[in-house]
């Protein structure tokens, strides 16, 4: 007679067979759950793929593509489809390599290289066979090998970016997924087979293609892409210069590291940017008529090291720079707006008194001596400086917070007046080929350091705090981005290696029964990837010193 396990789901309890997949439980639920179920929490905090199976009595709570989480499996399990689609229509011995670069609007901008004509006919061959293993519901099957073993068969399919990636992970096994006869390594989670893949697209643009997925808030639904022209620009010319210094991967770092050669790639990517805030310096000084700089970008861009710099160029230039901090401009704290849950909601627009801070900058326009605002954020009222601010031929402001690029912050100033300026950390190299670094996780791992270092605060507090930082970026930042003078990306090839010896500490201190565990968790594997380097090559003027501490600016 065969063993009998209790599961309890939703408060409900049913017996199933020892060893029952997870997969045929989740099915049996599925009609429960508006959106997907991808996987599935068992006892509640052990995440686990529905083709995991049942080996004892246990709680079960599922994961849909709604979740953040299922969300990224769902999209990290489609670039496998992809991937697989295209050697099957292109022939294996036709590709080279499929790369996966970075996030576009709600998709992926992808190349292939290869004996491949890359054009609408071959992307709807892509199309048909991704649709057709899908409805199909092949299995994605994983096994697990010895990282010997893996870095062996990495090397005859050509993966030698995985090969290369691998040489330095410690860990003794290595987990495989494979479509038919088609292997490759991911990084997190995978649904169970191609039968959940149903919702994508595929557009031609530029040299590649982008693979439009859903958004997390309407999981069936594949919106019109929104190609961000101007900040594509920015994440191509990033890829290229990555390229350009043979630092398109983690293994490629991680042998830089090794050789011995890292000052020279801190000082090239600090001499690359310093060119790049010099060029815009310039471009700035070309327009005679500009008077305020407006510098917006979101959390753990660098946009207060990025200003300071930018005044040294500007100084260079002939201007003399005064900064102006927005957040000086807050209403007053019984004024401020709540949220949803009545709390102060300090990043959205209407926390900012947006006609004073008009009628301050007209008032500097026209050569008015003006006394600005100083927030006392303790008090939560606005103060005074005690001496005016008159601009000259050649004073120009430099105006930094999150809603400058929004055209109602300064509807009333000159268009012609202004220089708008769109900072993030966008991220250069990637693990490999087929998975990305998002630059979402750089700057939370910039935001972890920075808050420990500044503010005392935990991994824990950092990494929940997160997601609100997110929706406010969403609402506030991202939508603007495209109406930016120029777009400067602040993140550097090596940073990461260095901020691994900061950030592991942290991380290791959040406890395993939190909420945030799984986090913390899914980030100390990421940065089991990396070689770990000192900071005692980074210049005290380098934007990573925000983070990191010992710069030569008041940050």
């Amino acid at each position: 007679m065969s063993e009998k396990c209790r599961v309890r789901v939703e408060g409900r309890i049913r017996e199933y067979e020892k060893g029952t997949p997870y997969q045929v439980i989740a099915e049996e639920f599925q009609p429960d759950y508006e959106h997907q179920i991808v996987l599935v929490y068992v006892g509640g905090f052990h995440l686990q793929e529905l083709g995991k199976k049942v080996e004892k009595d246990c709680e079960l709570k599922f994961v849909t593509t709604a979740d953040a989480i299922g969300h990224e499996t769902y999209k990290r399990s489609m670039c496998f489809l992809l991937v697989k689609a295209v050697h099957d229509v292109a022939g294996h011995d036709k590709i080279e390599r499929v790369r996966i670069h970075f996030s576009l609007g709600k998709g992926y901008y992808c190349t292939v290289e290869g004996d491949v004509t890359l054009n609408e006919e071959f992307l709807e061959k892509v199309t048909a066979r991704m649709k057709k293993l899908s409805e199909d519901r092949i299995t994605i099957a994983k096994r697990s090998v010895h990282t010997d073993d893996a870095v062996e068969l990495f090397h005859r399919h050509g993966m030698y970016d995985k090969e290369r990636l691998f040489e330095y992970r410690r860990v003794s096994r290595v987990n495989i997924y494979s479509i038919n006869e088609f292997e490759d390594y991911y990084y997190g989670y995978m649904v169970p087979d191609a039968g959940y893949l149903k919702y994508f697209s595929l557009y031609l643009y530029d040299e590649g293609f982008v693979l439009q997925m859903p958004s997390r808030e309407r999981p069936e639904e594949v919106p019109k892409p929104d190609f961000r022209p101007k900040l594509f620009q920015v994440l191509k010319e990033s890829v290229q210069w990555g390229d350009c210094q043979n630092i398109e991967t983690v293994g490629d770092l991680n042998d830089r590291i090794t050789r011995n050669d890292m000052r020279e790639v801190v000082l090239v990517q600090e001499a690359y940017q310093e060119r790049k805030i010099g060029e815009i310096a310039g471009q700035i000084s070309d327009r005679k008529n500009v008077k305020f700089v407006l510098i917006a970008g979101p959390s753990s861009s660098g946009k207060t090291t990025f200003s300071h710099r930018l005044s040294v160029q500007l100084r260079v230039n002939g201007l003399i720079p005064h900064p102006i901090a927005v957040d000086n401009y807050f209403v007053e704290r019984e004024n401020t707006p709540r949220d949803k849950d009545g709390n102060y909601n300090f990043e959205c627009l209407e926390a900012i008194d947006i006609r004073k801070f008009n009628e301050d900058m007209e008032a500097l326009l026209r050569g008015d001596e003006v006394y600005l605002p100083v927030f006392d954020f303790k008090s939560g009222k606005r103060k005074y400086e005690n001496t005016p601010k008159k601009l000259g031929p050649q004073d120009i402001l430099v105006i930094e917070g999150i809603h400058c690029l929004n055209p109602k912050l300064t509807e009333m100033m000159d268009d012609d007046s202004k220089f708008k300026i769109y900072i993030s950390a966008l991220t250069q190299i990637n693990i490999d080929e087929h998975n990305r670094i998002p630059s979402t996780d750089g700057r939370l791992i910039r935001r972890l350091v920075r808050d420990a270092r500044t503010r005392g605060a935990s991994a824990t507090k950092t990494i929940s705090m997160w997601p609100s930082v997110r929706r406010g970026e969403e609402e506030n930042i991202f939508p603007f981005q495209e109406q930016a003078d120029v777009m400067f990306n602040s993140s550097l090839l090596y940073e990461l290696a260095v901020l691994k010896q900061y950030v592991e500490p942290l991380l290791f201190r959040v406890d395993k029964r939190s909420e945030e565990y799984l986090e913390a968790k899914r980030l100390l594997k990421f940065f089991d990837y990396f070689v770990g380097i000192g900071s005692e090559f980074v210049p005290t003027n380098s934007l990573l010193r925000e983070f990191i501490g010992g710069g030569c600016f008041q940050v």
